[in-house]
């Protein structure tokens, strides 16, 4: 099982939850979990396009998916995945 460590903005679908513990696979495949037990974080992760959003950065082990294989990065066993929201304003 692999932990998804959410954001504050997101935790309105996850009852609150900081984290939520999810099978292992693929990321696309543990978001797809990840909507299966918290209906509507997704549309707040993909663009209509199934793409991560450019604004949402994705790290597994402390290492951007973007520079690894993307939505399909392997998701092991105890592997930690964070959900960060790029910040704005000023």
């Amino acid at each position: 099982m692999a932990t998804v460590y959410i954001p504050t903005p997101l935790r309105k679908f996850t009852n609150n939850k900081s984290q939520v513990v999810l099978g292992s696979g693929t990321v696309a495949s543990l978001f797809s979990e990840l909507e299966n037990s918290c209906p509507g974080v997704k549309t707040q992760l993909y663009n209509a396009d199934g793409t991560i959003k450019r604004y949402i950065n994705i790290f597994v082990n402390g290492k951007d998916i973007r520079n690894l294989a993307g939505q399909e990065t392997v998701v092991e066993d105890r592997d930690e995945i964070y959900i960060v929201p790029a910040m704005a304003g000023g």
